[in-house]
Protein backbone atom coordinates (compact mmCIF):
# COMPACT_ATOMS: atom_id res chain seq x y z
CA UNK A 1 0.00 0.00 0.00
CA UNK A 2 2.86 2.38 0.96
CA UNK A 3 4.21 1.58 -2.54
CA UNK A 4 1.65 2.37 -4.55
CA UNK A 5 1.13 5.71 -2.66
CA UNK A 6 4.87 6.66 -2.97
CA UNK A 7 4.70 5.26 -6.77
CA UNK A 8 1.14 7.62 -7.10
CA UNK A 9 2.72 10.92 -5.60
CA UNK A 10 6.02 10.11 -7.51
CA UNK A 11 4.53 10.79 -10.90
CA UNK A 12 2.63 13.70 -9.93
CA UNK A 13 -1.46 12.56 -10.02
CA UNK A 14 -3.98 13.73 -8.80
CA UNK A 15 -4.75 12.54 -5.27
CA UNK A 16 -8.12 12.21 -3.13
CA UNK A 17 -6.78 11.76 0.34
CA UNK A 18 -9.81 9.97 2.32
CA UNK A 19 -7.44 9.09 5.42
CA UNK A 20 -6.75 13.18 5.56
CA UNK A 21 -6.26 13.41 9.31
CA UNK A 22 -3.81 15.67 10.37
CA UNK A 23 -5.72 18.81 11.83
CA UNK A 24 -3.04 21.59 10.57
CA UNK A 25 -3.06 20.63 6.96
CA UNK A 26 -7.29 20.13 6.83
CA UNK A 27 -8.04 24.11 5.98
CA UNK A 28 -9.04 24.46 10.12
CA UNK A 29 -8.81 28.45 11.11
CA UNK A 30 -6.22 28.80 14.36
CA UNK A 31 -5.75 32.21 16.09
CA UNK A 32 -2.62 32.38 15.12
CA UNK A 33 -1.30 35.53 16.69
CA UNK A 34 -2.25 34.03 20.30
CA UNK A 35 -0.80 30.62 19.60
CA UNK A 36 2.45 32.13 18.43
CA UNK A 37 2.33 34.87 21.61
CA UNK A 38 1.67 32.09 24.19
CA UNK A 39 4.92 30.16 23.17
CA UNK A 40 6.88 33.63 24.13
CA UNK A 41 6.48 33.42 27.87
CA UNK A 42 9.22 34.82 29.19
CA UNK A 43 9.14 32.33 32.12
CA UNK A 44 9.95 29.12 29.77
CA UNK A 45 13.85 30.61 30.01
CA UNK A 46 13.77 29.45 33.76
CA UNK A 47 14.16 25.49 34.41
CA UNK A 48 11.86 23.47 36.72
CA UNK A 49 12.23 20.26 36.15
CA UNK A 50 9.52 19.10 38.24
CA UNK A 51 8.69 15.29 37.24
CA UNK A 52 4.77 15.96 37.05
CA UNK A 53 5.65 18.82 35.04
CA UNK A 54 4.48 22.18 35.92
CA UNK A 55 1.85 22.92 38.27
CA UNK A 56 0.15 25.65 36.59
CA UNK A 57 -0.42 23.59 33.50
CA UNK A 58 -2.03 20.69 36.33
CA UNK A 59 -3.76 23.13 37.13
CA UNK A 60 -5.45 24.02 33.79
CA UNK A 61 -6.00 20.57 32.80
CA UNK A 62 -8.03 19.99 35.78
CA UNK A 63 -9.83 22.77 34.87
CA UNK A 64 -9.98 21.02 31.89
CA UNK A 65 -11.66 18.54 33.28
CA UNK A 66 -14.18 20.22 35.77
CA UNK A 67 -15.57 21.92 32.35
CA UNK A 68 -16.39 18.14 31.61
CA UNK A 69 -17.30 17.38 35.30
CA UNK A 70 -14.72 15.17 36.38
CA UNK A 71 -12.95 16.29 39.56
CA UNK A 72 -9.23 15.70 39.13
CA UNK A 73 -6.00 16.50 41.02
CA UNK A 74 -3.23 18.03 39.71
CA UNK A 75 -0.83 15.68 41.97
CA UNK A 76 -2.43 13.00 39.97
CA UNK A 77 -1.58 14.15 36.73
CA UNK A 78 1.59 13.30 34.93
CA UNK A 79 2.23 15.59 31.63
CA UNK A 80 3.77 13.51 28.66
CA UNK A 81 5.08 14.73 25.47
CA UNK A 82 2.90 12.29 23.61
CA UNK A 83 -0.18 9.78 24.31
CA UNK A 84 2.05 7.22 22.62
CA UNK A 85 5.11 8.24 25.67
CA UNK A 86 1.97 7.70 28.29
CA UNK A 87 1.03 4.48 26.83
CA UNK A 88 4.65 3.61 27.00
CA UNK A 89 4.86 5.19 30.97
CA UNK A 90 2.37 2.88 31.58
CA UNK A 91 3.13 -0.29 30.15
CA UNK A 92 6.75 0.00 31.41
CA UNK A 93 4.79 0.53 35.20
CA UNK A 94 2.50 -2.80 34.30
CA UNK A 95 4.34 -5.16 33.00
CA UNK A 96 7.26 -7.17 33.02
CA UNK A 97 8.54 -8.98 29.66
CA UNK A 98 5.86 -10.58 28.33
CA UNK A 99 2.91 -9.69 30.21
CA UNK A 100 -0.14 -9.40 28.45
CA UNK A 101 -2.63 -5.81 28.19
CA UNK A 102 -5.72 -6.91 26.56
CA UNK A 103 -6.67 -4.22 23.70
CA UNK A 104 -9.93 -3.48 21.25
CA UNK A 105 -10.37 -4.92 17.93
CA UNK A 106 -10.59 -3.21 15.69
CA UNK A 107 -8.81 -0.28 16.77
CA UNK A 108 -5.30 2.15 16.12
CA UNK A 109 -2.40 0.27 14.97
CA UNK A 110 -0.24 2.08 17.43
CA UNK A 111 -0.73 -0.54 20.39
CA UNK A 112 1.36 -3.40 18.17
CA UNK A 113 4.26 -1.01 17.59
CA UNK A 114 4.20 0.37 21.29
CA UNK A 115 4.13 -3.59 22.55
CA UNK A 116 6.71 -5.05 20.44
CA UNK A 117 8.89 -2.03 21.71
CA UNK A 118 8.32 -2.80 25.82
CA UNK A 119 7.89 -6.40 25.44
CA UNK A 120 5.13 -6.22 26.34
CA UNK A 121 2.17 -9.20 24.40
CA UNK A 122 -1.23 -8.05 23.11
CA UNK A 123 -4.72 -10.11 23.45
CA UNK A 124 -7.26 -8.86 21.31
CA UNK A 125 -10.97 -8.58 22.90
CA UNK A 126 -13.27 -8.22 19.87
CA UNK A 127 -16.06 -5.11 19.64
CA UNK A 128 -19.03 -6.51 18.02
CA UNK A 129 -21.33 -4.60 15.86
CA UNK A 130 -25.18 -5.42 15.86
CA UNK A 131 -27.17 -1.76 15.24
CA UNK A 132 -24.22 -0.30 16.89
CA UNK A 133 -21.05 -1.41 18.60
CA UNK A 134 -20.45 -2.89 21.72
CA UNK A 135 -17.49 -4.56 23.72
CA UNK A 136 -18.02 -7.98 23.63
CA UNK A 137 -17.64 -8.49 27.82
CA UNK A 138 -17.92 -12.48 27.97
CA UNK A 139 -14.91 -12.59 24.81
CA UNK A 140 -13.12 -10.26 27.10
CA UNK A 141 -13.08 -11.74 30.02
CA UNK A 142 -12.50 -15.27 28.50
CA UNK A 143 -9.42 -13.68 27.32
CA UNK A 144 -7.85 -12.33 30.69
CA UNK A 145 -4.96 -15.38 31.73
CA UNK A 146 -2.64 -14.96 35.01
CA UNK A 147 -0.35 -12.64 32.95
CA UNK A 148 -3.06 -9.54 32.41
CA UNK A 149 -2.18 -6.73 33.62
CA UNK A 150 -4.30 -4.23 32.27
CA UNK A 151 -7.39 -3.59 30.13
CA UNK A 152 -7.01 -0.94 27.03
CA UNK A 153 -10.62 0.79 26.23
CA UNK A 154 -10.11 3.64 23.35
CA UNK A 155 -13.26 6.15 24.37
CA UNK A 156 -14.35 6.66 21.58
CA UNK A 157 -12.72 4.09 19.96
CA UNK A 158 -10.99 4.60 16.92
CA UNK A 159 -11.86 4.07 14.38
CA UNK A 160 -15.05 2.76 15.33
CA UNK A 161 -16.53 5.90 16.59
CA UNK A 162 -18.14 4.02 19.70
CA UNK A 163 -17.84 5.53 23.16
CA UNK A 164 -17.93 2.82 26.18
CA UNK A 165 -21.08 2.81 27.98
CA UNK A 166 -22.06 2.91 32.34
CA UNK A 167 -23.00 -0.79 31.80
CA UNK A 168 -19.73 -1.53 29.56
CA UNK A 169 -17.37 0.58 32.24
CA UNK A 170 -19.34 -0.63 35.63
CA UNK A 171 -18.30 -4.57 34.27
CA UNK A 172 -14.52 -3.45 33.49
CA UNK A 173 -14.36 -1.94 36.95
CA UNK A 174 -15.41 -5.29 38.12
CA UNK A 175 -13.45 -7.65 36.52
CA UNK A 176 -10.24 -5.07 37.24
CA UNK A 177 -10.93 -4.52 40.47
CA UNK A 178 -11.21 -8.43 41.14
CA UNK A 179 -7.63 -9.58 39.63
CA UNK A 180 -5.92 -6.18 40.37
CA UNK A 181 -5.82 -5.38 37.13
CA UNK A 182 -5.42 -1.73 35.81
CA UNK A 183 -7.92 -0.11 33.07
CA UNK A 184 -5.84 2.14 30.50
CA UNK A 185 -8.14 4.89 28.92
CA UNK A 186 -7.39 6.41 25.60
CA UNK A 187 -9.79 9.77 25.74
CA UNK A 188 -8.18 11.86 23.07
CA UNK A 189 -11.31 11.78 21.41
CA UNK A 190 -13.62 12.40 24.16
CA UNK A 191 -14.53 16.20 22.84
CA UNK A 192 -16.27 14.95 19.21
CA UNK A 193 -19.67 13.31 20.02
CA UNK A 194 -21.79 13.31 17.53
CA UNK A 195 -24.94 13.81 19.93
CA UNK A 196 -25.59 15.92 23.35
CA UNK A 197 -25.62 12.63 25.29
CA UNK A 198 -22.31 13.18 27.85
CA UNK A 199 -20.51 10.10 27.00
CA UNK A 200 -18.91 8.25 30.06
CA UNK A 201 -15.57 9.75 31.30
CA UNK A 202 -12.48 7.58 32.82
CA UNK A 203 -10.76 10.43 34.29
CA UNK A 204 -11.28 10.27 38.20
CA UNK A 205 -12.49 6.33 37.35
CA UNK A 206 -12.57 4.88 41.47
CA UNK A 207 -13.38 1.66 41.51
CA UNK A 208 -10.28 0.25 39.93
CA UNK A 209 -6.86 1.53 39.30
CA UNK A 210 -7.46 3.43 35.66
CA UNK A 211 -4.81 5.41 33.78
CA UNK A 212 -6.73 8.29 31.42
CA UNK A 213 -4.72 9.69 28.79
CA UNK A 214 -5.21 12.64 26.44
CA UNK A 215 -3.70 15.63 24.82
CA UNK A 216 -3.60 18.67 22.95
CA UNK A 217 -2.96 16.82 19.06
CA UNK A 218 -6.98 16.26 18.99
CA UNK A 219 -8.68 18.77 21.66
CA UNK A 220 -6.82 21.77 20.43
CA UNK A 221 -5.93 20.47 17.11
CA UNK A 222 -1.96 20.99 18.06
CA UNK A 223 -0.38 17.48 17.77
CA UNK A 224 2.98 19.63 16.71
CA UNK A 225 2.83 21.25 19.99
CA UNK A 226 3.33 17.75 21.41
CA UNK A 227 2.25 17.60 24.82
CA UNK A 228 -0.51 15.12 26.63
CA UNK A 229 -1.22 13.80 30.01
CA UNK A 230 -1.89 10.99 31.90
CA UNK A 231 -4.24 10.80 34.81
CA UNK A 232 -4.02 8.03 37.53
CA UNK A 233 -7.02 7.46 39.80
CA UNK A 234 -8.48 4.23 42.07
CA UNK A 235 -8.63 3.25 45.05
CA UNK A 236 -6.55 4.99 46.95
CA UNK A 237 -2.94 2.47 48.24
CA UNK A 238 -3.20 1.27 44.27
CA UNK A 239 -3.07 5.01 42.97
CA UNK A 240 -0.62 5.79 45.78
CA UNK A 241 2.30 3.38 44.55
CA UNK A 242 1.48 3.81 41.10
CA UNK A 243 1.72 7.85 40.78
CA UNK A 244 5.39 6.89 42.78
CA UNK A 245 6.48 4.80 40.44
CA UNK A 246 4.92 7.13 37.28
CA UNK A 247 7.08 9.80 39.04
CA UNK A 248 10.48 8.23 38.56
CA UNK A 249 9.70 6.68 35.28
CA UNK A 250 8.54 10.48 34.61
CA UNK A 251 11.84 12.40 36.26
CA UNK A 252 14.12 9.74 33.91
CA UNK A 253 12.84 11.61 31.00
CA UNK A 254 11.41 14.94 31.98
CA UNK A 255 10.22 15.45 28.02
CA UNK A 256 7.92 18.19 28.01
CA UNK A 257 9.40 21.26 26.85
CA UNK A 258 8.75 24.53 29.18
CA UNK A 259 7.48 26.49 26.10
CA UNK A 260 4.80 24.32 25.41
CA UNK A 261 4.22 23.32 29.40
CA UNK A 262 3.85 27.03 29.41
CA UNK A 263 1.33 27.74 26.50
CA UNK A 264 -1.26 24.74 27.82
CA UNK A 265 -3.38 27.15 29.74
CA UNK A 266 -3.96 29.10 26.66
CA UNK A 267 -4.27 26.31 24.12
CA UNK A 268 -7.08 24.75 25.77
CA UNK A 269 -8.58 27.52 26.59
CA UNK A 270 -9.24 28.39 22.57
CA UNK A 271 -10.19 24.86 21.91
CA UNK A 272 -13.30 25.69 21.47
CA UNK A 273 -13.54 27.69 18.20
CA UNK A 274 -11.65 24.51 16.67
CA UNK A 275 -13.64 21.76 17.80
CA UNK A 276 -16.60 23.82 16.52
CA UNK A 277 -14.85 23.84 13.08
CA UNK A 278 -13.96 20.17 13.46
CA UNK A 279 -17.68 18.55 13.97
CA UNK A 280 -19.39 21.11 11.74
CA UNK A 281 -16.75 19.26 9.35
CA UNK A 282 -17.22 16.53 10.36
CA UNK A 283 -21.23 16.49 9.95
CA UNK A 284 -21.28 17.74 6.47
CA UNK A 285 -19.04 15.11 5.51
CA UNK A 286 -21.49 12.49 7.06
CA UNK A 287 -24.35 14.76 5.30
CA UNK A 288 -22.77 14.08 2.05
CA UNK A 289 -21.70 10.25 2.37
CA UNK A 290 -25.36 9.89 3.39
CA UNK A 291 -26.67 11.60 0.12
CA UNK A 292 -24.18 9.96 -1.95
CA UNK A 293 -25.55 6.32 0.23
CA UNK A 294 -29.05 6.77 -0.98
CA UNK A 295 -28.05 7.09 -4.50
CA UNK A 296 -26.95 3.58 -4.96
CA UNK A 297 -27.52 0.51 -3.06
CA UNK A 298 -23.84 -1.26 -3.14
CA UNK A 299 -22.20 0.14 -0.08
CA UNK A 300 -23.25 1.28 3.07
CA UNK A 301 -21.43 3.21 6.26
CA UNK A 302 -21.73 2.03 9.99
CA UNK A 303 -23.31 3.88 12.70
CA UNK A 304 -20.52 6.00 14.77
CA UNK A 305 -21.39 7.70 17.95
CA UNK A 306 -18.24 10.66 18.09
CA UNK A 307 -14.71 10.74 16.46
CA UNK A 308 -13.41 11.60 13.07
CA UNK A 309 -13.86 8.60 10.90
CA UNK A 310 -16.20 6.83 9.01
CA UNK A 311 -16.24 2.75 8.29
CA UNK A 312 -17.58 1.51 5.09
CA UNK A 313 -19.10 -1.67 4.32
CA UNK A 314 -18.15 -2.65 0.72
CA UNK A 315 -18.76 -5.88 -1.25
CA UNK A 316 -16.10 -8.45 -0.64
CA UNK A 317 -14.55 -9.49 -3.63
CA UNK A 318 -11.27 -9.30 -3.00
CA UNK A 319 -8.60 -8.12 0.19
CA UNK A 320 -9.47 -5.16 1.54
CA UNK A 321 -5.69 -4.30 0.90
CA UNK A 322 -6.22 -4.82 -2.89
CA UNK A 323 -9.60 -2.94 -2.91
CA UNK A 324 -7.69 0.18 -1.60
CA UNK A 325 -4.73 -0.23 -4.16
CA UNK A 326 -7.07 -0.37 -7.07
CA UNK A 327 -8.97 2.56 -5.83
CA UNK A 328 -5.18 4.25 -5.96
CA UNK A 329 -4.26 3.48 -9.25
CA UNK A 330 -7.80 3.83 -10.93
CA UNK A 331 -9.64 6.33 -9.18
CA UNK A 332 -7.00 8.07 -7.66
CA UNK A 333 -8.91 7.74 -4.21
CA UNK A 334 -6.70 6.56 -0.99
CA UNK A 335 -8.42 5.57 1.82
CA UNK A 336 -7.12 2.81 4.34
CA UNK A 337 -8.15 -0.80 4.48
CA UNK A 338 -9.99 -2.35 7.33
CA UNK A 339 -7.00 -5.13 7.72
CA UNK A 340 -4.81 -1.72 8.86
CA UNK A 341 -7.51 -1.64 12.26
CA UNK A 342 -7.70 -5.13 12.51
CA UNK A 343 -11.15 -5.95 11.13
CA UNK A 344 -11.44 -9.64 11.37
CA UNK A 345 -12.99 -10.21 7.62
CA UNK A 346 -12.53 -8.33 4.60
CA UNK A 347 -15.27 -5.70 3.17
CA UNK A 348 -14.62 -2.99 5.37
CA UNK A 349 -12.38 0.46 4.21
CA UNK A 350 -11.60 3.23 7.04
CA UNK A 351 -12.35 6.80 6.01
CA UNK A 352 -11.31 10.52 7.79
CA UNK A 353 -14.09 12.96 7.88
CA UNK A 354 -12.24 15.66 8.74
CA UNK A 355 -10.46 15.94 5.26
CA UNK A 356 -12.10 19.34 2.82
CA UNK A 357 -15.52 19.30 1.85
CA UNK A 358 -14.77 19.68 -2.02
CA UNK A 359 -11.99 17.06 -2.04
CA UNK A 360 -14.02 14.64 -0.02
CA UNK A 361 -17.46 14.64 -1.96
CA UNK A 362 -15.44 14.24 -4.85
CA UNK A 363 -13.18 11.28 -3.54
CA UNK A 364 -16.24 9.35 -2.36
CA UNK A 365 -17.93 9.96 -5.62
CA UNK A 366 -15.13 8.43 -7.65
CA UNK A 367 -14.80 5.82 -4.51
CA UNK A 368 -18.46 4.57 -5.40
CA UNK A 369 -17.98 4.71 -8.71
CA UNK A 370 -15.70 1.36 -8.74
CA UNK A 371 -18.99 -0.67 -7.38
Amino acid sequence: MSEALARHRAIGKRLYDLTASNPTECGFEYDRELILVALQNPAALRYEPNPKGLESTRLAVTEYYSARGAAVSAEDIVLTSSTSEAYSSVFRLLCNPGDELLIPAPSYPLFGFLADILDVKLVRYPLIYDHGWQIDLHSLQQAITARTRGVIVVNPNNPTGHFVKASELGRLNELCAAREMALIADEVFLDFPLSAEKPVNFAGNKAALTFAMSGLSKIAGLPQMKIAWLIASGPDELKRTALERLEVIADTYLSPSAPVQLATPVFLEQRGGFQKQVMSRVRKNLAEMDRQFALQQTCSRLLLEGGWYAILRVPVNRSDEDLAIDLLANRDVYVHPGHFFDFANDGYLVLSLIGREDEFAQGLQRLLSAF
